[in-house]
């Protein structure tokens, strides 16, 4: 079972890339964006303050709404593509998932137990962590993603 655990988190600023991907294109367009959010971060004189994140708006069909970049530190204001966000602050319940990204839905599935027998109601959107570079640690057995979805 996952360890699932609920606390109140501070809001995060945010860079970011905003699109409606097919599922199927995520991992590509992922690949793609978080390199031009680094640059778009570092031309500004801005620095990446955490590993790369996903926010997902609403829940996933054959497309979602998915915004995609890092945390950062010191002042962004967007540039082109690569747009200002924010993370939302406040309760928020938070599960970590090891292993492929094809078994996330199972530990989703975890939160979601978990937060109906807490009587916590899921908020509209939910964010990734993807603690792991899976070119840097090619077993996909060992990868580590943080979930994070508000719930009231």
């Amino acid at each position: 079972m996952t360890e699932i655990s609920v606390s109140d988190l501070p809001e995060q600023p945010t860079a970011v890339v905003r699109a409606t991907v097919k599922m199927d294109e995520l991992r590509s367009f992922f690949d793609g964006v978080f390199g031009t959010v680094v640059a778009a971060v570092q031309d500004q004189g801005g620095r990446v303050a955490g590993p790369p994140f996903a926010m997902y708006h609403g829940m996933p069909g054959e497309t979602i709404d998915v915004e995609a970049g890092f945390p950062v530190a010191g002042t962004f204001s967007g540039t082109g593509e690569v747009t200002a966000s924010v993370l939302p602050g406040g309760r928020t319940v938070h599960a970590l998932h090891v292993g492929p990204y094809e078994s996330l839905p199972e530990t989703y599935q975890q939160v979601t137990g978990w937060m109906r027998e807490q009587g916590l109601a899921p908020g509209a959107s939910m964010w990734e962590v993807y603690m792991s570079d899976p070119n840097a640690e090619p077993d996909p057995a060992t990868w580590r993603t943080e979930l994070f979805w508000p719930a009231s």
